[in-house]
């Protein structure tokens, strides 16, 4: 008969316990989460936050790399710390929208463990040719591979990698077909696209623009919602008549399921307040990022979208490790 009594004096302790915890964050430093080495795109605009943070919430902010596994060791430890601000992960869609479907089961649920907090960019996915091709845009590049029915070799960083995506897109798109050639990593990727040893390559445009710039590599199309800042003459996909092959590498901040509502809010506003900050557009800008400020609501949306769409895509072409 005291059952009900106990049930709602322990909701009501909870409640006040997560008031006392909103309250006094944040209390100690935050640490950002990456799950890439140090230098990477990902590192960059993680560090590029940490500097803003500690004047918005008045702790410091120490970014931690913790590499591995397309950063799903990143993501379960995350996953695994105390809902309490004091622990975020700054990642790319790969370990969220993914990975999920791809390989063995992971040890976390992308959906289920986290707190989504907010979007911070888009980078931009750059279909790329050498120069010896016979193409200026992606129309004429669908032309060859049509006359040339899978003899043209496209590049990636690696088997369900955002690049190898956006080009099993552009294939359903262009009714086309190519001989995909995965990598491990944008390094070798280039180093055999300047020499030509491969026909064309799909990669995010901060890594490609000097050769671009060199003459040494074309970029003939975006596969995103826009064109990039830095190469403005370069059309989108769908520009050029290609429908349904946009494949942003977004990055994203979020934290362990179950975090107070309040702490969620502080969080996106100080995000938010970074991003729109002026040195840091120009910081992020400069690597090609398109920034993105958004709510913890349209950073579910987005996961939930991709989750779907990429699992969907790569159940229908069965792509595995």
């Amino acid at each position: 008969m005291y059952r009900p009594v106990v049930i709602i004096g322990t909701l009501i302790l909870c409640a006040l316990m997560s008031v006392a915890h909103s309250q006094t964050f944040p209390s100690k430093p935050i640490r950002i989460v990456v799950g890439f080495p140090p230098g990477g795109p990902a590192d960059y605009t993680a560090r590029v936050l940490a500097d803003k943070l500690p004047a918005l919430l008045g702790v410091n902010a120490i970014v931690e790399n913790r590499v591995g596994a397309n950063a799903t060791i990143g993501a379960d430890h995350v996953a695994k710390s105390p809902p309490d601000g004091h622990t975020l992960f700054l990642t790319t869609c790969g370990a969220m929208a993914i990975s999920p479907h791809i390989g063995a089961k992971l040890p976390y649920d992308p959906l289920r463990d986290f707190t989504p907090i907010a979007h911070v960019v888009n980078a931009y996915s750059t279909l790329t040719v050498h120069p010896s091709m016979p193409v200026r845009n992606t129309k004429e590049f669908v032309a060859l591979a049509r006359a040339r029915k899978g003899q043209i070799t496209m590049a990636s960083t690696g088997i369900g990698s955002i690049p190898h995506l956006a080009q099993e897109l552009l294939k359903v798109s262009a009714g086309i077909d190519l001989v995909h050639v995965p990598y491990k990593g944008a390094g070798p990727v280039l180093t055999d696209a300047v020499g030509g040893q491969i026909s064309s390559l799909v990669l995010d445009v901060t890594p490609l623009l000097p050769y671009i710039k060199a003459g040494k590599l074309r970029a003939i199309g975006i596969a995103g919602a826009k064109r990039s800042p830095l190469l403005p003459e370069v059309a989108t996909l769908e520009e050029q008549g290609f429908k349904n092959v946009e494949a942003p590498n977004w990055y994203a901040i979020f934290a362990p399921a179950k975090m107070p509502r309040a702490i969620v809010d502080r969080l996106n506003d100080a995000v938010r307040k970074a991003i729109a900050m002026a040195d840091v557009r120009e910081r992020l800008i400069s690597t090609g990022a398109d920034l993105v400020s958004s709510t913890p609501e349209q950073l579910a949306d987005l996961l939930n979208r991709d989750y779907a769409k990429w699992g969907k895509l790569i159940r229908e072409k069965n792509i595995t490790e």
